[in-house]
């Protein structure tokens, strides 16, 4: 018997069928400031979400809400252009409902970035980080309930969150087109509001070097499904808490933006050898 989940999903899917009949291979997420990459794709079709069974609507004034399907690097894809997140007051079922999407359209690799803040004093704002592994610091998982044995198993294995051989290809590809790239663990927390001093002391000393409000849900969900995840950060801003700055967030965006022509150069290099 069909849950009420698959049967949303299945309606999501039919729909989004209407419009296009491109089957995907390779989903993406596009985070804060890093849209450009959509302007890449030789596009089928662009759905904006309020016309998705399912979609929530994005909140957020620089996440423009749109889901885009075609061709980059002469793979299909489909892209979240603008994603969802916990502080908008959304379920983790609503955060994570695109991600299941995309796996039942056809996609078996998971593309994430986002912005990010620097715990790592040897990071430097611009810089890109691949995800290694993260902290789900979110006091929420988007597994927790009954579990839908049609889509993974009731206690997914995370030793390896982010797949190590995409890890290794965004690095060969970072050393060929002499892109500086770090590697480290991303926290993620519920936000809006920006940690303090003490919290990105504490986060720093269990282990985090960037610290985020996504990624995190739409990683477990993936990983769930069986699909293969690969995370990029973009450090926006420096959290070191004995010289702390008030945010600037147009100053964040303006980074991010910045950082976006490296950003895209990577995503459709590892798109076109995968």
């Amino acid at each position: 018997m069909k849950t009420e989940l698959r049967k949303e999903i299945e309606k999501a899917v039919e729909e989004i069928k209407k419009k296009s009949s491109l089957k995907p291979v390779i989903g993406i997420i596009l985070g804060t400031g890093l849209g450009g990459l959509a302007r890449e794709i030789e596009q089928d079709a662009v759905i904006p979400y309020e016309e998705i069974p399912g979609f929530a609507v994005s909140t957020v004034e620089f996440h423009k809400g749109r889901l885009i399907l075609g061709k980059l690097s002469g793979k299909n894809v489909v892209a979240m252009e603008g994603r969802f997140h916990y502080y908008e007051g959304y379920s983790m079922k609503e955060i994570t409902f695109p991600v299941r999407v995309m796996k039942e359209l056809g996609a078996k690799i998971l593309l994430i970035s986002n912005a990010a803040g620097a715990l790592n004093p040897l990071f430097e704002k611009g810089d890109i980080m691949i995800m290694k592994d993260h902290i789900n610091l979110l006091g929420d998982n988007p597994l927790r309930g009954k579990n839908d044995e049609s889509f993974g198993p009731r206690f997914p294995d995370m030793s390896e969150p982010y797949d190590g051989k995409l890890i290794k290809l965004v690095e060969d590809i970072a050393l060929e087109e002499k892109i500086k790239v770090q590697k480290g663990v991303y926290v993620a927390m519920t936000g809006p509001s920006l940690e303090t001093a003490a919290e990105y002391r504490f986060l720093r000393i269990i282990g985090a070097d960037v610290v985020g409000m996504s990624t995190v849900p739409e990683n477990i969900v993936a990983v769930h499904m069986g699909m293969k995840v690969l995370g990029l950060s973009v450090v926006t801003d420096l959290c070191f808490p004995d010289n702390l700055s008030p945010i600037n967030i147009k100053e964040i965006i303006e980074i991010a933006n910045n950082a976006e022509p490296k950003l895209t150069l990577l995503m459709k290099k590892v798109v076109e050898k995968l």
